[in-house]
């Protein structure tokens, strides 16, 4: 997977996350290390059915 550093090596922003996420599974990389901008105000789920999705929600 690409990313990208600049000058300083500090990691840019990318695009594209949930593309990225399907590129590792295919390479069978099952680790991702995102830009620490993304930390501030942002939960992720995992969710395999709408149930478990209505279980967040609601």
């Amino acid at each position: 997977m690409g990313r990208r550093t600049d000058a300083d090596q500090a990691v840019l922003p990318i695009g594209g996350g949930r593309e990225e996420m399907h590129a590792a599974r295919r390479q069978k990389l099952f680790e991702l290390t995102l830009p620490d901008n993304l930390k501030e105000g942002i939960t992720v789920h995992f969710a395999k059915r709408f149930s478990d999705v209505a279980k967040i929600l609601f």
